[in-house]
């Protein structure tokens, strides 16, 4: 890498704590991402590869349906190299669009459910996106914009799947979108299951090279301009076998809880594409609720639970009142955000489970650093890098020299799970990826034995309930709406989401702020957790520097003003 630094991995002080049987370097199949299925479908076809509510598919059948879906997309006239969005919660045909587009030699974009249309939009644009796999409800997104309309859109109904009372809410939201928003379906729109049911599965998958682009995951980046992360077949494969290796567990022995939403992509890596490596079966769920999930744990006994701090947060609040008896889980690794140490001793308490927290980032596939699964991991921090990952902290205004243990610098890694680059974007990309060296952005210390903590984010990125927001994407949005003069979009601690998205406002001169007309504004461009929970109202400037940046340092101390409207809390959705 950079001049000054000469680094070998087993040179590392963290290689003497590394937990027995885990291997330091690994041998990667030179295959596509889709090998996992094909794999897991040789090793265990008849094991249960996933269950939502009652429907179940066995790894051959997943992978028979995925090879039903790489022939439908090839008779609409899909070609290697083509995008295929996905706009799905975590439900089955989730895996079949994924691993179907694959086999095409398609690359998929995970679009949230969760964004409004003309985010959709944008991300259709800026991909050339020719073919969509959606929820029916979520199709109106995808119908706003008629200058961008997909070749085609494959559509998925859950009404059948669910039970009585979800179903009667299915059916009046399917009724009201579909019905209301009729105008908005668009006209390409296929049955998904009467196209797999018409296909032939493609005997002959095209194989894409490893270092073929796989998946183009839409972020903000580590920049906090809005970019596209390109995330190679090489890069899925190799972070999927790096967490498979680090758990130590036999294929076809575990059961994976996934509620966690694969359009963010530690839910696509760590629930999806490492189960399948593991051959384990995935428990789905569309929606995260903490009472629901309980009782589903106690239902379907996953032995390992991916989950963020908000998720084990709100467990614990209920488990404290109602008992759950959750001693299947095993093991229980959270990330998206920083994980304290008391939730993580508390969830523990209940279950039984080892609880360790990770690190990553989209840019890694995500995951660089798990805490060890031994019974060795240090609260506070985020653990040991995963095999064939070096990590180093450097100063973080020149970013060449390595510190030594304990000093505060920037967290940069190297790794197989290190992205291309970012979509269509090489200057964001040189800025990143330097030498082969992923700057992650967070400042982290590295102690005398290898354990990394962060310490805190360089850029203003919040982490609510896992996801990340970027300030800057969300006040240039709130910026439009015409009672504001001027804007400051910051993160506040919070104990269950780990930090809340808030805003200072400066209303217009003359102008009287309405609150409500303020969340309304916000519901219909941006995503739920994009939206501010609290909003202080402010009629004095807002602090700038010479360049005229607002200074969020210096709001972050810096109270409202007197305003019964200026503070809510909204519900998770």
């Amino acid at each position: 890498m950079s001049a000054g630094i000469h680094y070998h991995l087993s040179d590392h002080p963290w290689v003497a704590h590394y937990p027995q049987g885990v291997p330091l370097h690994l041998d990667y199949p030179p295959e596509p991402a889709y090998w996992l299925l094909e794999e897991a479908a040789r090793q265990v076809p008849t094991r249960v590869a996933c269950r939502y509510f009652r429907q179940e598919l066995t790894y051959a059948q997943l992978l028979d349906r995925s090879r039903r879906m790489a022939a439908a997309l090839r008779t609409h006239g899909l070609r290697p190299g083509d995008r295929v969005g996905i706009l799905l919660p975590t439900i089955p045909e989730y895996l079949v669009a994924l691993f179907g587009t694959w086999m095409a030699g398609g690359v998929t974009i995970p679009l949230n459910p969760l964004m409004v249309a003309e985010e959709i939009a944008a991300l259709l644009r800026s991909t050339a996106c020719r073919v969509v796999v959606s929820l029916d409800v979520l199709l109106p997104l995808i119908g706003a914009d008629e200058a961008v309309q997909p070749d085609v859109v494959f559509v998925v109904n859950l009404q059948d799947r669910l039970p009585w009372w979800d179903r009667l809410l299915y059916t009046f939201a399917r009724i009201h979108r579909l019905g209301f928003f009729s105008r908005l379906v668009p006209k390409t729109a296929v049955d998904l299951e009467e196209a797999l049911d018409a296909a032939s599965p493609a005997p002959d998958p095209y194989r894409p090279l490893p270092n073929s682009p796989a998946n183009i995951l839409p972020t903000s980046g580590t920049t906090g301009t809005p970019k596209g992360v390109v995330l190679t077949h090489a890069n899925l494969l190799a972070n999927a076998w790096q967490v498979f290796h680090w758990t130590r567990r036999r294929v076809g022995e575990d059961v994976v809880l996934a509620c966690l939403p694969f359009c963010h992509c530690y839910g696509l890596t760590v629930c999806g594409l490492t189960a399948v490596a593991m051959g384990a079966t995935l428990i789905m769920h569309h929606r995260f609720r903490a009472d629901t999930i309980l009782k589903l744990i106690e239902w379907r006994r996953p032995t390992i639970l991916p989950a963020v701090p908000a998720m084990l947060a709100a467990f614990n609040k209920v488990l404290r009142r109602q008992h759950h008896d959750l001693s299947s889980v095993q093991l229980c690794i959270s990330g998206g955000a920083p994980l304290p140490p008391d939730v993580a001793a508390e969830f523990a308490g209940h279950t039984g489970a080892v609880v360790v927290e990770g690190y990553g980032l989209s840019e890694a596939s995500p995951v660089t650093h798990v805490g060890p699964l031994d019974g060795s991991a240090r609260p506070g921090t985020i653990g040991l890098p995963l095999p064939d990952t070096e990590a180093l902290v450097v100063n973080s205004i020149t970013g060449v020299e390595q510190l030594p243990p304990g000093e505060v610098g920037e967290l940069i890694i190297h790794g197989p799970q290190v992205m291309a680059g970012y979509w269509n974007d090489p200057v964001a990309t040189a800025s990143t990826i330097r030498d082969g060296w992923l700057y992650t952005g967070d400042l982290a210390t590295c102690d005398a034995d290898g354990f990394f903590r962060i310490v805190d984010r360089k850029k203003d990125l919040i982490i609510t309930s896992g996801w990340n927001v970027y300030p800057t994407d969300v006040e240039q949005v709130l910026r439009q709406y015409e009672d504001v003069e001027d804007i400051a979009v910051l993160g506040v601690p919070d104990l269950e989401r780990g930090e809340l998205v808030k805003a200072v406002v400066v209303p217009k001169a003359g102008h009287r702020f309405s609150r409500r007309g303020f969340d309304e504004f916000a519901r219909k461009h941006l995503e739920v957790h994009k939206r501010p929970r609290v909003v202080d109202v402010v009629s004095g400037p807002l602090p700038h520097n010479m360049l005229g940046k607002v200074l969020r340092r210096v709001l972050h101390d810096q109270p409202g003003e007197a305003n019964p409207g200026t503070t809510s809390a909204q519900s998770t959705t």
